[in-house]
C-alpha cells in the first residue's frame, strides 16, 4: 500500500487522454488498477484522467505511463479518510432510461416512475456514474422495450448494479461474477438492500459451477476491459443461447473495432452501439 493515499491527475487533449487510457489498459502491470477518464472542460477541449493507485509502485507506473503523452500530470495527496465514500457523497444520482441509480445520501430523491437501484460502492467499481455502466443500463433499457430476458449473466459485476437491474426488471435468474472477493461481498450486500435474488460468486472466467448451472443465458453483460472481453469471447458465446444478446463495455471508442471484430468472427451480429464520453457499449446478438 502507499504510505499515504494519493491521486494521479492528468489533463490534456482528448486524443492524448484516450491514447493514455488505452496504454493503461494494455499495461499488464496496471491490470485491474482504478482510473477514470472524462471530459472536464468542453469549451477548452480538456479531458482528464484520475488514477487511484494502491501502492507506491503502481503510482510510479501510472506517472510513467501518463508521462509518455502530451498531458499535464500531477500527484495529489488524499486525506486519511474514506476518499471513495467522500467522493460518492458528492455525486448526484444517475438516470439511465428507466433506471435511477442512487446512493444512501440520495434516498430522499427517488422518483416514483423509475426502477430505483440503491448502489453503495465501497471498494467496488460500478456506481452508475461511469460512462460504461450508464451505457450498459441504457442499452439494456432499449432492449427491454421489445423483449424480456429470463436468465442474465453479469461478468465482472463490480457492485452488482447490472445483475441487480436485471433481477429488478423480471429476470428469473441473475448471476454475477467477479475476480475480486470484496466486490462479490459488496454486490451481495447491494442485492440484499434492493431485495432482489441476484446471485454473485467469486470467479475468474465463466467456469464456476453456479455460472454453468444456469447456462445458456438469454443475455450476458460484460463490463470489463477490452483485452479480457476479447479473451472471453468464445466462453461468452458458449454461455449465451442462440438468439441471445451480449452487452459489452469497459472499452474506449478507440478499442471498439478490436472488440467488435473478435465477436463478429465468432458469429455474433452487431445490433447497435452506444457511445458516452470516451467510452463505447456494444450490443451483439448470437443468431
Amino acid at each position: 500500500m502507499t504510505e499515504q493515499a494519493v491521486q494521479i491527475i492528468a489533463r490534456g487533449p482528448r486524443a492524448e487522454a484516450e491514447a493514455a487510457a488505452a496504454a493503461i489498459d494494455a499495461d499488464v502491470l496496471l491490470e485491474g488498477a482504478t482510473y477514470s477518464i472524462l471530459e472536464e472542460d468542453e469549451d477548452r477541449g480538456v479531458w482528464r484522467i484520475d488514477a487511484y493507485p494502491t501502492s507506491d509502485e503502481e503510482a510510479e507506473r501510472f506517472e510513467q505511463t501518463l508521462g509518455g503523452f502530451d498531458l499535464k500530470v500531477a500527484r495529489e495527496a488524499l486525506a486519511d479518510a474514506d476518499w471513495l465514500a467522500m467522493a460518492l457523497s458528492g455525486l448526484p444520482p444517475v438516470r439511465a432510461g428507466r433506471f435511477f441509480v442512487y446512493g444512501m445520501h440520495d434516498r430522499g430523491r427517488i422518483p416514483p416512475n423509475a426502477v430505483n437501484l440503491r448502489i453503495e460502492a465501497g471498494a467496488a467499481f460500478g456506481t452508475g456514474h461511469h460512462g460504461t455502466t450508464v451505457g450498459c443500463l441504457l442499452a439494456y433499457d432499449r432492449l427491454l422495450k421489445v423483449r424480456r430476458f429470463a436468465k442474465v449473466l453479469d461478468v465482472g459485476a463490480g457492485t452488482g448494479v447490472l445483475a441487480i437491474a436485471a433481477a429488478a426488471t423480471g429476470a428469473r435468474k441473475a448471476v454475477g461474477t467477479d475476480i475480486d472477493r470484496v466486490s462479490v461481498r459488496i454486490s451481495r450486500e447491494n442485492a440484499k438492500v434492493n431485495a432482489v435474488s441476484a446471485r454473485f460468486v467469486h470467479a475468474s472466467g465463466l467456469g464456476h459451477p453456479a455460472v454453468r448451472a444456469q447456462a445458456p443465458y438469454d443475455l450476458a453483460f460484460a463490463n470489463i476491459l477490452a483485452r479480457p472481453l476479447v479473451g472471453l469471447a468464445q466462453a461468452i458465446k458458449g454461455a449465451v443461447r442462440p438468439g441471445g444478446v451480449v452487452i459489452l463495455s469497459g472499452l474506449l471508442r478507440t478499442q471498439e473495432r478490436y472488440v467488435r471484430t473478435a465477436y463478429l468472427a465468432r458469429g455474433f451480429v452487431l445490433d447497435f452501439a452506444l457511445r458516452r464520453d470516451a467510452w463505447a457499449t456494444l450490443v451483439l446478438r448470437r443468431p
